[in-house]
């Protein structure tokens, strides 16, 4: 079990080792980020090592001999973050993973020298509770234990999927918790609306939301099969549903991700 390193202390970095840690995994971790405060809290909290600045946190992986260093910025700042690398000169990890949404493998590849390895991962908050889900893609000539040792790496905080990286920016629009927070918020909202006080309102909404999730993945129904056994003819479900989607419901999502999507795109741009 080797070291990671993480440049940025965000909130990603903290969900990751918070759910690393309750994972049981114990490996030293070094971050560095311009902002030293990040960095103190995550210490207190985790034990983590401080890199006073970025040359220093690259010494520090090179002398754990650390198996991958990840890049978790702002994608605004992924450029000059790996151009401050680069003037450097230290010997860096050969494995390298950004966090960072919408940077394409062809850039980060570009500003590296060409022994640096790869991969895009775009892990869930939830993962700081160990149920996170991590999309994973990687350049060419990534080796499958190179490959392993990220995948492992993420699956101690969740499920893990590989996919091609021209689907990724669609699946980390697909994917993340703010979709479920909003459904959640939006039809509490609702029910609040139509009489039931903000607590009964949000359990209503939760277990409609988690419920459902949960039976669908556990039954091995259809979507559609659920749909159509809920939500009979006449009934209740079915006048519900028969309303949002008059009211343009799907229309909403499909515009919502498309957003997305053009945002994540826009990053690549950087």
């Amino acid at each position: 079990m080797k070291a990671a390193v993480f440049l940025g202390g965000g909130r990603i970095t903290g969900a990751m080792i918070a759910g690393l840690r309750l994972a049981g995994d114990r490996r030293a971790i070094v971050v560095h980020d311009r902002n030293p405060g990040k960095v103190r809290a995550l210490r207190r909290e985790f034990g983590v090592e401080a890199a006073r600045d970025l040359k220093s946190a690259l010494l520090r992986a090179e002398a754990l001999r650390a198996e991958m260093l990840i890049v978790a910025v702002r994608p605004a700042s992924v450029a000059e973050l790996l151009e401050e690398i680069a003037a450097c000169g230290v010997r860096m990890p050969e494995l390298c993973v950004s966090l960072a949404a919408g940077i394409p493998l062809k850039k980060l590849r570009a500003r590296l020298s060409a022994g640096v390895r790869w991969a895009r991962a775009m892990p869930s908050p939830v993962c700081r509770i160990g149920r996170g889900l991590t999309a994973l893609a990687y350049e060419r000539g990534v080796a499958r234990a190179d490959r392993g040792l990220v995948r492992d790496f993420f699956e101690l905080v969740g499920t893990v999927l590989e996919i091609p990286e021209t689907r990724f920016d669609a699946f980390c629009t697909v994917f993340s918790p703010s979709l479920g927070y909003h459904a959640l918020a939006t039809l509490a909202s609702a029910a609040e609306a139509a009489g039931l006080d903000r607590k009964t309102a949000l359990t209503a909404g939760a277990h409609a939301l988690a419920d459902a999730i949960l039976y669908w993945r556990e039954s091995g129904q259809t979507l559609a099969d659920l749909v159509g056994e809920a939500a009979t003819p006449g009934g209740i479900a079915a006048a519900t549903l028969d309303a949002m989607k008059r009211y343009g419901d799907e229309k909403a999502v499909a515009e919502g991700l498309r957003a997305g999507i053009r945002r994540a795109r826009l990053n690549a741009r950087l």
